[in-house]
């Protein structure tokens, strides 16, 4: 019972495999399987019906005439009466009929109850004159064209018979397998046009559902195809608007708890600033600062959110740029690209989303690299430095909004918490991945991988 349950199991794996995996070669194997099977069942029953019956019986007809022919020749020894004989068989039998007097047949090729004939229309004729002739007789479709020779040996002599092949072949036979074949390529024709067209709008909705996870506009997409594939763009279209719907609310909603929170922010500081300079006015002054930095970097992260749109920009270029600005703040940066990489994409996310993986790596460590290069259907960027790098089991924990892995409070060593999960949530919303692991220096790699 297991050996079968096996075996059954491996017999639906290979014909898994052997399918095709797009839904229009499915569909197309779901239209083409029954005209095939048809066409087999209907040719089975033609031959076996219509081959066997029509030929056999002409051929039938055709060894009943040379066996009466060969009768008449043996009971009518007088020459003349023989030519007279083969000239009335000739004209009424529509058979070109020549006796050889003294000719002798090579007995060894001859066809005869013990010989294999070589083809169906010689299978079917040697057939039927095995029953009416007892004499040795070789078929011959092969010598004349559209012609068939039948030799028969006689006593006496070599009787040759030729005839049209229409005479023991139905011609019907070429016609209906035409006939089958042309049908079938038509309707399969037919199908694959239809299926084109109905898989065309699938393929649509696919293509706009990967650019909106992309980070992509697609504004020319419209419902089409059947009334499933519209209700399923439909409802790509609806959930498209939730989304944005959502990202506008968080958005807005951010700009205006960062316009409510300034205000109380600069009377506090402008009150601070009457104060003096007391130790404890230096720590509300530290409070201060530290909440207008969580205030601007929440803001920042509102704005990976944005609506800006994608285009197709040169990535050694923004890279370019965002090195430029590292080094002019001081940091060891170095760039390595492969060659031109163009690539759509939403260019100020993008660069938020470097120059954030490079200040985080210009915090903890003195030397910078970044590196840039296209594979078969992605671009990574990956961030490379030099220090000690994020233990594995805190790595995850990186991305975590307002989330530091050092203690302090000090800006230039502990950051806001938002660089990472603003870089992260802008690889996302283009549809793409950040991963942290080990660089080859020995820090910390950041990898930005991007499909295209």
């Amino acid at each position: 019972m297991v050996g079968l349950r096996t075996g059954l199991t491996r017999i639906r794996r290979m014909i898994k495999r052997m399918l095709p995996r797009t839904l229009f070669g499915r569909s197309l194997i779901i239209a083409i399987t029954p005209i095939i099977v048809l066409q087999i069942i209907a040719t089975y029953v033609f031959y076996e019906r219509h081959w066997d019956t029509v030929a056999d019986r002409m051929a039938k007809s055709l060894g009943g005439e040379i066996g009466m022919v060969i009768e008449a020749l043996q009971a009518t020894p007088d020459e003349a009466d023989r030519r007279r004989f083969l000239e009335i068989a000739k004209r009424r039998m529509h058979l070109d009929i020549a006796y050889l007097p003294g000719e002798r047949m090579d007995l060894s090729r001859a066809r005869n109850s013990s010989m294999v004939p070589f083809g169906a229309l010689e299978e079917t004729l040697t057939d039927a004159l095995r029953g009416r002739l007892v004499e040795p007789f070789r078929v011959d479709t092969r010598s004349l064209p559209d012609q068939v020779m039948i030799r028969v040996q006689l006593d006496d002599g070599v009787l040759r018979v030729v005839t049209r092949d229409k005479r023991v072949f139905s011609s019907t036979t070429y016609m209906f397998i035409v006939l089958m074949v042309g049908s079938s390529i038509i309707l399969m024709t037919v199908a694959v046009i239809f299926l084109r067209n109905q898989m065309r709008p699938i393929h649509r909705l696919a293509k706009a559902a990967d650019g909106f996870g992309k980070g992509r506009e697609v504004a020319d997409f419209r419902p089409s195809g059947a009334k499933e594939v519209r209700q399923a763009a439909h409802a790509f279209l609806r959930m498209r608007e939730r989304i944005h719907r959502q990202i506008t609310q968080r958005t807005e909603m951010l700009a205006g708890v960062s316009h409510d929170l300034r205000t109380p922010l600069t009377r506090m500081k402008l009150q601070l600033a009457m104060l003096g300079n007391g130790s404890e006015v230096s720590d509300l002054k530290s409070d201060v600062d530290e909440m207008e930095r969580m205030v601007e970097g929440y803001l920042s992260f509102a704005r990976g959110q944005d609506r800006e749109p994608a285009v197709d920009i040169d990535l050694p270029n923004l890279l370019g740029e965002v090195v430029s600005d590292a080094r002019r703040q001081g940091s060891a940066v170095d760039l390595r690209t492969e060659g031109p990489i163009t690539i759509p994409v939403r260019p100020n996310a993008l660069k938020r989303c470097i120059t954030n993986l490079v200040e985080n790596a210009r915090r903890h460590a003195k030397t910078i690299v970044i590196t840039a290069r296209r594979t078969a259907n992605a671009v990574e960027i990956a961030v490379d430095d030099d220090g000690p790098g994020i233990p594995v089991d805190e790595r995850e924990a990186a991305f975590r909004p307002f989330h530091r892995l050092e203690g302090s409070r000090n800006r230039e060593t502990g950051g806001s918490g938002l660089g990472l999960t603003i870089a992260l949530d802008v690889a996302r919303s283009h549809g793409g991945e950040l991963t942290l692991g080990d660089a080859p220096s020995g820090g910390l790699r950041a990898l930005v991988r991007l499909p295209v």
